[in-house]
């Protein structure tokens, strides 16, 4: 397939038209995506970005279809970490819960601007500079590293607290309410930045941390940058429905980081072998190439799937897995019982954003429905009894430190009195 100025620009139109729509019929006016519709919507973008690599394959173009899929996997898996991030940064800022989407939004634009301009960076690179390999290989290990590290010691940091937004809060008028969905607002006729604003720049800073690990992975894929760019953006289309719909889900991925890791470090390693094999650099072998074995971009798609695979079946069904299964759905079902008996287990923090009526009340619940959900609670109740103390101490630890993030982007209190 012939990659000239004509199918860039049908390209970047589709995406432009695909971000017009999804802000014109779905985040202009400010409400709160159902499941239904955060699933189809995600389907429907998953949907393209498969249908798009068969764009190849009437002109015979199995090499860059192949490129292209590996590089959106990737890339796929590694926005779905992200999204852990963006739920970080939007439960510290307590954005309510309505204009999450278009901070999502925001978000994914910022992103692909950031790694179009690292996309044309890299190209260039690479066409000066052949040896750019070996620097985009030594991020790639050192990123791996780092999520090693950040498992093995439990240190997650805190994505909001960086030194833009302490700078910002420090030396700029900013409120402490928002304003809608409004960047500014008026004081007492004095013009005032909301933190809206913030939130966008906490986001827009992340981008740019994750384009600088995303775009030397794909690179580890394929050299065409017009793969790059199609892959990268459309992985991170329908990534603001898949945030809404897997907010449970990103808990479950425990092994996720581990995954992530082994492809990266996978990916950085063949980086090097193709970097030795295209060898320019005096100080190694003489400044000549060094006969290496290279990983194929077949191989690659296969072991990126079967890690992805791996990864997800461990998360859900190994013993730790199971383990957190137990007590998520032991505390989900003791809050819906506790709801059907009239209670309120997460009462309104009176300075977070209203959040709305529960999602059930006790006239909600028929008494069939009431002993059916007392049934389902007594049973994973005796679940976790059974779990054992290594990972129940450990698990619902980072089950109640979740639980806090997705009630404070839900713009509601965490209530200890009904941790599980």
């Amino acid at each position: 397939m012939e990659i000239n100025a004509l199918t860039w620009g049908i390209t970047i139109l589709v995406i432009i038209g695909l971000l017009a729509f999804d802000f014109i019929f779905h985040v202009r006016k400010a409400h709160i995506p159902t499941i239904k519709e955060a699933a189809y919507w995600s389907a429907f973008y998953v949907g393209i970005a498969l249908l798009f690599g068969l764009v190849f394959l009437p002109f015979g173009d199995v090499a860059h279809m192949t490129e292209y899929y590996a590089g959106y996997v990737t890339e796929k898996a590694l926005s779905v970490d992200n999204l852990f991030v963006f739920l970080v940064i939007i439960a510290s800022f307590k954005v309510p819960r309505e204009d999450q989407q278009k901070v999502l939004l925001f978000g994914i634009v910022f992103a692909l601007i950031a790694r179009t301009a690292f996309i044309l960076l890299g190209a260039g690179l690479i066409n000066a500079w052949s040896d750019v390999f070996y620097i985009f290989g030594i991020i790639l290990l050192l990123t791996a590293g780092q999520l090693l590290k950040k498992e093995l010691t439990g240190d997650e940091g805190n994505e909001a607290d960086n030194f833009v937004i302490r700078t910002a809060k420090k030396w700029l008028n900013t409120t402490d309410y928002y304003d809608g969905d409004k960047l500014f607002t008026k004081v007492d006729g004095k013009r005032m930045l909301t933190p809206m604003l913030l939130v966008m720049v906490a986001i827009g800073g992340t981008d740019i941390l994750f384009a600088v690990d995303s775009i030397p992975a794909i690179y580890g894929l394929t050299q065409e940058p017009y793969i790059v760019f199609t892959a990268t953006a459309f992985s991170l289309m329908g990534l603001r429905q898949l945030y809404f719909l897997i907010d449970g889900l990103l808990d479950r991925l425990i092994y996720l980081s581990y995954g992530l890791a082994i492809i990266l470090g996978f990916i950085g390693v063949k980086l090097m072998l193709h970097a030795l094999h295209e060898n320019n650099l005096p100080f190694i072998n003489d400044g000549e190439n060094v006969p290496v074995a290279e990983v194929s971009t077949e191989l690659s798609l296969l072991v990126i799937v079967v890690v992805l695979a791996i990864t997800v079946v461990a998360s859900l069904y190994a013993p730790k897995g199971r383990a957190l299964r137990a007590i998520q759905n032991a505390s989900t079902y003791s809050h819906r019982y506790v709801l059907a008996l009239g209670e309120q287990p997460v009462p309104q923090d009176p300075e977070a954003p209203e959040a709305g009526p529960p999602a059930l009340t006790a006239e909600d619940v028929t008494p069939e429905e009431r002993a059916k959900l007392q049934e389902k609670y007594d049973y994973w109740s005796a679940k976790v009894a059974e779990v054992p103390q290594k990972y129940k101490d450990e698990l619902i630890e980072h089950h109640d430190r979740y639980e806090r993030l997705l009630q404070q982007a839900h713009g509601l209190r965490y209530d200890d009195d009904y941790r599980i």
